[in-house]
């Protein structure tokens, strides 16, 4: 069974129209699941702030604790990490399934100490070519953005992995060429900074819950989430005062999608990879 092709067709369809997910190619998978398997110590860089709500929003912290949290089942350790003002949603959504500990940072230094040989940003703001960061609005939130991104700018080697949606994202930079054309208008707003690997998705939060599934995968179980805690992590971000960064709205959403599409898509990966073991298993005996 092709699960990285099965896994694309779920969480890169362009079900929200903005084009970036059209770009994904099933071969993404295989690297991605190559560094998180050559990995041992993963920092999980996510918090996407809404200056013109005066909140965080709820894309990205549940992606970035279902991996973390799957990193640390599956023997390794993790962190994550987050700007002062995401810092108490992401703590939050975290908390409220068990997931790992979530770190303050004001820049690289920060996310560099904690050692990691692998960094994976998810949803997490990339700057533009002119050293501004921009949200899909095309409005400059720079005032407002922690240059975390400068853990990939960091020269030093380590390797990094990033989820977006939009291609304003940290590592988004590696589709930069083919996103400037297809979203000529936005272009300026494009982030330059790239990534070892990285996946173009539909909603940033299905990128770090596939990635969970390739870890599972590699484990013999399922170590991702399960489809109750999207209600609980949203829960958790919505009382943190986070809100939906499409609808702008205090609401149990992720980009406008209602729970219960977050829930279908935990339950096929769950499907896709169990049913992957099970064939594995069977194929032993």
């Amino acid at each position: 069974m092709d699960i990285c092709g099965s896994v694309g067709r779920l969480i890169a369809s362009d079900r929200g129209g903005r084009k970036v997910s059209s770009l994904f190619r099933s071969g993404f998978l295989d690297e991605a699941g190559k560094l998180l398997e050559g990995a041992s110590r993963v920092a999980v860089v996510t918090g996407f702030f809404v200056p013109a709500c005066g909140s965080p929003e709820t894309d990205g912290p549940g992606g970035a604790v279902a991996l973390g949290r799957s990193v640390e089942k599956s023997g390794r350790e993790a962190a994550l990490f987050t700007d002062r003002l995401c810092l108490e949603a992401v703590k939050a959504c975290s908390a409220s399934v068990g997931g790992p500990a979530v770190l303050e940072a004001a820049g690289a230094e920060e996310i560099l100490a904690f050692g990691p040989d692998l960094i994976v940003f998810i949803e997490r703001l990339g700057r533009a070519e002119d050293g501004r960061y921009y949200n899909m609005r095309a409005e400059d939130v720079t005032a407002t953005t922690a240059p975390l991104d400068e853990a990939a700018l960091s020269g030093n080697g380590l390797k990094v992995l990033a989820v977006g949606d939009g291609g304003n994202e940290a590592g988004m930079g590696l589709f930069r060429r083919e996103l400037a054309e297809l979203l000529p208008g936005y272009a300026s707003c494009l982030s330059v900074v790239e990534a070892d690997a990285a996946l173009p998705v539909d909603v940033s939060d299905w990128g770090g819950y596939a990635l969970a599934s390739l870890l599972s995968v590699g484990c013999g179980e399922w170590i991702g989430p399960e489809e109750d805690e999207t209600g609980c992590m949203l829960d958790a971000l919505i009382s943190a005062g986070a809100v939906d960064g499409v609808t702008r709205r205090r609401e149990p959403t992720v980009d406008g999608f209602p729970e219960g599409e977050h829930k279908h898509v935990i339950r096929e990966l769950k499907e896709l990879v169990t049913s992957r073991l099970r064939n594995f298993g069977k194929e032993l005996a």
